[in-house]
C-alpha cells in the first residue's frame, strides 16, 4: 500500500508578519499536537517560481502518512477539523487550496 501526503498551499498572504508569527507559533505546533497517525510534516517556504517571477504561493506544507485511510482518518477527527480549520484563519491572503496525494518515492 502506498503512503499518502496531505498538501496545504497557501496564497501569499495580506500580511507577512502576522502570517509568519501565527503559522510559526500557534499553526505548526498545533498540527504537530493534533494531526493524528502523521509519519512526517514538511514546512516550505516559497521564495520564487522557476522563472524566477512571483509566486502566488507563501508556504506550502507537506503532512505524510501510512496510507490514505489514515489521512482520512486524520482529517475526519476532532483534531484535523480543528487544523484545519486554523490554517484557513490564518491564511490573510486567501483560503488555502488543501490537495490528497498517493506518494510514491524514487531514491537515488
Amino acid at each position: 500500500m502506498k503512503a499518502a501526503k496531505l498538501i496545504v498551499m497557501y496564497p501569499v498572504p495580506t500580511d507577512l508578519e502576522t502570517f509568519e508569527r501565527r503559522y510559526a507559533d500557534e499553526h505548526v505546533p498545533m498540527a504537530v499536537e493534533k494531526l493524528a497517525g502523521k509519519t512526517r510534516f514538511v514546512a516550505s517556504l516559497i521564495k520564487a517560481n522557476a522563472d524566477q517571477s512571483a509566486a502566488q504561493f507563501h508556504r506550502i506544507a507537506e503532512v505524510y502518512f501510512p496510507t490514505l485511510s489514515d489521512l482520512q482518518a486524520c482529517l475526519s477527527s476532532p483534531g484535523g477539523q480543528e487544523t484545519a480549520a486554523h490554517a484557513v484563519e490564518i491564511s490573510s491572503g486567501g483560503t488555502p487550496t488543501f490537495l490528497i496525494s498517493e506518494v510514491e518515492t524514487f531514491d537515488f
